[in-house]
């Protein structure tokens, strides 16, 4: 598998990853798909020190992972939170693990401190992904989010560099 920076090139297989997730799942809380130029915008927003990567497996993009900033205030300048993502066909893979431990070499080259994950409550694996890599839990947000006739909880989770 190899992992890189994602380009525009790349917009249409993020897509076909990402806008499953918004329609079919609670794995994120966005509920509009996204369309390509927003897919476009969204990855020249993810081309400096916040960027996205994808992982490539004969050819193909299987899943995507980034670094976005945690809040706008300055003084959270130093912590980063992770979205990773991977095609329905190779969950379970390893693929996820990878994706996540790029992105925290990234996080630590570019000399972030901390980084955090947000993660909906029932998703186990990505849980676990995160725990394999480093992370601790650090809280539990109660019904924060509302999805497919759903109260959301959201496990929140740490990782210092």
């Amino acid at each position: 598998m190899e992992l890189r920076l994602a380009g525009p090139d790349d917009a249409e297989a993020i897509r076909a990853i990402y806008n499953p997730a918004v329609t079919d799942t609670t794995v994120t809380f966005d509920m509009v798909p996204r369309t390509l130029d927003e897919q476009l915008a969204w990855i020249e927003a993810h081309s400096g020190a916040h960027p996205a990567v994808v992982a490539i497996l004969d050819g193909e993009v299987v899943g995507f992972g980034s670094l976005s900033s945690f809040r706008d205030k300055a003084a959270y300048a130093t912590t980063v939170e992770d979205s990773v993502y991977v095609r329905r066909d190779h969950q379970g893979k390893g693929v996820g693990k990878a994706i996540l431990s790029d992105l925290v070499g990234l996080a630590t080259d570019y000399g972030f401190h901390a980084m955090i994950a947000r993660i909906v409550g029932d998703n186990g694996p990505s849980i676990g992904v995160h725990r394999a890599c480093g992370f601790e839990m650090v809280g539990v947000e109660r019904e924060v989010g509302r999805k497919l006739g759903q109260w959301l909880d959201v496990v929140e989770m740490q990782r210092l560099l």
